[in-house]
């Protein structure tokens, strides 16, 4: 009878590919993947260490299934973010914990997992076990990040970019299409930068051009867009990608010059203005998604009365936010003043709800509009249909879009929809 492994992966979907290759590892080696905590012989916890609640979170997952071990014979395995940061202070306040992975051994992984859990024989490049849906699957194409940003741990824990070699992204893309995925989502700390470490050039326009040309692959999403690397050349590049889905996550962080400034930070308001303004040029129907940190330290009622301002005025569709948190080794951890976590979280609040209006009347102008929308599964409290336009990215990051329909389809299905209605995050309408 075959060993059985779970994997938890914690944290963004750069930790979760690092989750699939580990898993396409154990199932080449002779290991089932389950995911019943109970039935493993084995289990992972994939951490993330970028800020407090993550690694907050990462902890309590590695003692949820620390009790598992009670009494019988199962190992406890901890890789990614938080083991690679803390792995010395883990080693003493852990002891369940039967071996610590940190990112820097995963080019060993095959040979740790070997020693430490009999791993069988495996390829050098063993395919990934996909734990997406089987339509959607993401390619990490870089890690680590050139950015020196004053309130980021993951140059720390990632160390510098690392692009992956271009005809290695080409080949797991066709891989991914193979096994059905017909939306793939492109990921980095940066993804504007990729090629530049290997190739002495950005080369993620051209990455998109090949990966357009994969038979089977129907949307090309792009995550995380530099603001200050994105220029009219990419836009063209990615505007002659038919499958390339107008959909902009560009991380800005702030809404004044002062604190982004202070942020280390290589943009300003007024060029991000203008960026915006290029891509609405070139892609009329995009969609804009952008991250806030609200409490940097040194932060005034004034600046983030600017940060509100900056919001209301640029109308993105979707906005993420978080609280700053204060991280060791990292620039900001010194800067003075620190805000009262009081007063961090009142502006978070503030931002959220402000937001919100911004986003129902974003949403409202799909109303009318007919969108491809692929299916993702049926609502049990009504019965309808439910899936993803271009409008939203995987792994419930967005809103979904409720569908009205009288035939049957099977999950992973695209269908053209016409809107009817729309709340903050959620959009319906029926089949045409």
């Amino acid at each position: 009878m075959k060993k059985k492994a779970g994997m938890i992966s914690l944290g963004c979907a750069k930790n979760r590919v690092d989750s699939e290759r580990i898993m396409g590892l154990l199932k080449e080696g002779g290991f089932e993947i389950t995911p019943d905590a109970k039935k493993a012989d084995v289990l992972f916890v994939n951490t993330c260490g970028f800020i407090d609640s993550a690694k907050e979170e990462s902890v309590n997952a590695i003692l949820e299934m620390a009790e598992y071990k009670k009494n019988k014979r199962k190992k406890l395995i901890v890789t990614g973010c938080l083991a690679q940061r803390y792995l010395e202070d883990l080693k003493k306040k852990l002891p369940e914990v039967d071996r610590f992975i940190p990112i820097d051994d995963y080019p060993r992984m095959a040979e740790i997992l070997e020693e430490e859990i009999g791993l069988g024989k495996t390829h050098p490049n063993p395919e990934r076990y996909l734990s997406t849906e089987p339509w959607a699957g993401y390619l990490k194409i870089a890690d680590g990040c050139y950015n020196i940003c004053a309130y980021c741990a993951i140059p720390l824990i990632k160390g510098k970019y690392a692009s992956e070699p271009f005809e290695k992204m080409v080949a797991e893309a066709k891989m991914l299409a193979k096994r059905g995925v017909k939306e793939i989502t492109l990921i980095a700390q940066d993804t504007t930068m990729y090629g530049v470490d290997l190739y002495h050039k950005k080369r993620l326009g051209e990455l998109v051009k090949e990966i357009n040309a994969i038979e089977g692959i129907e949307w090309i999403r792009v995550l995380y867009l530099y603001p200050s690397q994105m220029d009219e050349k990419l836009l063209k590049e990615l505007k002659e990608c038919g499958k390339f889905v107008p959909y902009f996550d560009l991380p800005m962080q702030y809404g004044n010059d002062k604190i982004l400034k202070a942020m280390n930070r290589a943009t300003t308001v007024e060029k991000f203005r203008k960026i915006v303004e290029k891509i609405r040029g070139i892609f009329p129907d995009a969609v804009f998604r952008t991250t806030m940190i609200v409490g940097f330290p040194g932060e005034t009622e004034e600046d983030f009365e600017n940060l509100l301002a900056f919001v209301k005025e640029m109308k993105f569709d979707r906005l993420g936010a978080f609280a700053y948190s204060r991280e060791e080794g990292t620039k900001a951890y010194d800067m003075k003043p620190q805000v009262h976590w009081k007063t961090k979280e009142r502006r978070l609040k503030t931002l959220m709800e402000c937001q919100e209006k911004i986003s129902e009347e974003c949403a409202r102008k799909f109303v009318g509009r007919e969108l491809d929308v692929i299916l993702e599964g049926i609502d049990e409290a009504t019965g309808m249909y439910y899936g993803r336009s271009y409008a939203s990215a995987p792994d419930d990051i967005d809103g979904v879009v409720y569908v009205g329909s009288y035939k049957e389809h099977r999950f992973g299905e695209t269908v053209r929809v016409k809107v009817s209605n729309a709340d903050i995050y959620d959009l319906y309408g029926s089949e045409e």
